[in-house]
């Protein structure tokens, strides 16, 4: 993660933590580096003044703060302190060493199919975690997941629904990055955790191809492509496309659940890591499977269970071209 120094305006300490360097900024604030007494290292995040000064925004900080509390597991960012009667509330998470997913792909170039489902995998059970607190990220993005040497974390997870936001919306609707956010959120309606299950299916197709499944364009253009018309999906690896392709139904209830898509991705990365990719049986169309398009079917299959039973476009697809590094989405 890139570091800067500190500006002459910024704070050298926040509650008992010293600050060294800025991680960045975006919609809520500025993120910091700093540490504690004991020399545990922090990414502290300080809101902006007009946020601050806004009462309905701290009363929806604090219950959010308070639902980050509740999140155990070991795919998030762990909250660490808060101060939410500050002049300009704060919060402190744990610090993630390692660049986030859209930096490591706009450096390197797509992800292979092993590599992404095992992050994918990761990623869902991080989110089986956070819902079970009762939260919806909102906001899941490749430049809010961090690959650590541990594995990928989730950062910013539940508070970022005010994320690059200049005015707060109503309760129950979300303001996120075009190209990420599920139709639901577009449209104003109830975010559950099929909506973070959209998300992560376009995270992932960023991963496999370097581009969002709906293109480039203004937040307009790209919201209608959200709502209106079907993900492309071209360059996405045949063993991954079915399963992302479910993930980005239109109707969250033809969606799979966190647990099902954990399930899947890690028989999907272990096959592929063993390179038994092209032996994968292909995927039955709708019609055989008895189930409408994008939904996985009920049942998982039977190598699935046996691996783990505790718990398309048509054609080939272009090669693969390095794109000019794009900006993180705010």
């Amino acid at each position: 993660m890139a570091m800067m120094r500190l500006r002459r305006e910024d704070p050298r300490v926040v509650g008992s933590f010293r600050l060294h360097r800025r991680l960045g900024a975006g919609g809520m604030g500025v993120v910091y580096l700093g540490s504690d007494r004991k020399g545990q290292r922090v990414a502290l995040k300080v809101i902006r003044p007009d946020l601050a000064e806004d009462q309905e925004f701290r009363s929806r900080f604090a219950r959010e703060v308070s639902a980050a509390r509740r999140i155990r597991g070991g795919c998030t960012a762990r909250l660490v302190a808060a101060d939410l009667e500050a002049e300009r509330p704060w919060f402190a998470t744990q610090y993630v060493p390692g660049p986030s997913l859209h930096d490591k792909v706009a450096d390197d170039g797509p992800l292979g199919a092993a590599e992404v489902a095992a992050i994918g995998a990761a990623l869902s059970e991080g989110l089986v975690a956070v819902h079970e607190a009762g939260v919806v990220h909102r906001d899941l993005k490749p430049s809010n997941i961090l690959l650590s040497p541990k594995g990928p974390r989730i950062i910013d997870f539940g508070i970022a629904w005010a994320t690059g936001a200049s005015t707060l919306t109503h309760v129950g609707t979300a303001v996120g990055s075009p190209g990420f956010l599920a139709p639901e959120q577009v449209r104003g309606a109830a975010v559950t955790p099929a909506t973070d299950v959209f998300s992560l299916g376009a995270t992932l197709a960023y991963a496999s191809t370097g581009d969002s499944p709906f293109g480039h364009g203004s937040s307009e253009v790209m919201l209608y492509r959200v709502v209106h018309e079907e993900p492309q999906l071209r360059g996405v690896p045949d063993a991954l496309a079915p399963l992302v392709r479910a993930c980005l139904a239109k109707d969250p209830e033809e969606r799979p659940s966190t647990l099902q898509l954990s399930l899947r991705l890690k028989e999907i990365a272990a096959r592929e890591a063993q390179g038994l990719g092209e032996l994968r049986p292909p995927a039955p169309r709708a019609a055989e499977a008895d189930v409408p398009t994008g939904r996985l079917a009920d049942t998982c299959p039977d190598t699935l269970r046996s691996a783990h039973p505790e718990q398309q476009r048509d054609g080939p697809s272009p090669p693969r071209r390095r794109r000019p590094r794009p900006p993180p989405p705010r």
